[in-house]
C-alpha cells in the first residue's frame, strides 16, 4: 500500500515491491523544439537551474546525477549567511557518490599515479593548501598566525 508523508515543501512517497514493479504510466512533456538551452545559460528565465546547459560538464546526468542536481539545487537556493553551508549534507552525499564510482570520477591521487609527468603543470595551479592567511587582513585567533601556511590533508 502506497503512502505519502508530506514533510515540508517535499513529498515522501513509499511503495510496495508489487506496486514498483507495474510499468510507469507518467507522461513525459515534450520539449519545445525552438528553446536552445544551451544558449540559455546556468540559469533559465523562469529562475529555474537550466539542466542541459553545457556548463555544468553532464553533472546532472549519469550515475551521481541526482546527488549533483539536489546539492546544487540546495546551493544555488541557499539563503544562508554563508551560501550553502545548510547544503553540507547534500554535498556529501555526492561526494560519497562520486568516491563509489573511481572509474568514472578519478581522484586527484589516482590522476597523479597514472600520470607522473603532470605533475608541473599542477605547480601551476593554486589550490587551498596554498592560500594562507596574513596577520593584517584575517587575524586567527592567539597563536594561530604563527602556524604553517601549507599543513597536510588527511585524506
Amino acid at each position: 500500500m502506497t503512502t505519502v508523508n508530506e514533510e515540508g515543501k517535499d513529498k515522501v512517497i513509499f511503495v510496495t515491491k508489487e506496486e514498483h514493479e507495474i510499468p510507469s504510466t507518467v507522461k513525459l512533456v515534450e520539449e519545445d523544439a525552438d528553446e536552445d538551452h544551451e544558449k540559455n545559460g546556468l540559469i533559465l528565465p523562469s529562475g529555474e537551474i537550466n539542466w542541459d546547459c553545457p556548463c555544468l560538464g553532464g553533472m546532472a546526468s549519469g550515475v551521481c546525477g541526482e546527488q549533483f542536481k539536489t546539492a546544487f539545487t540546495c546551493f544555488h537556493f541557499s539563503q544562508e549567511e554563508v551560501k550553502g553551508s545548510d547544503c553540507l549534507e547534500q554535498f556529501s552525499s555526492m561526494q560519497e557518490c562520486l568516491r563509489q564510482h573511481p572509474e568514472l570520477f578519478p581522484q586527484e591521487d589516482d590522476l597523479q599515479s597514472a600520470n607522473p609527468g603532470s605533475n608541473a603543470e599542477q605547480k601551476d595551479s593554486t589550490s587551498i593548501s596554498d592560500l594562507s592567511t596574513s596577520k593584517e587582513s584575517d587575524p586567527l585567533p592567539t597563536g594561530m598566525n604563527d602556524m604553517p601556511s601549507q599543513l597536510p590533508i588527511a585524506s
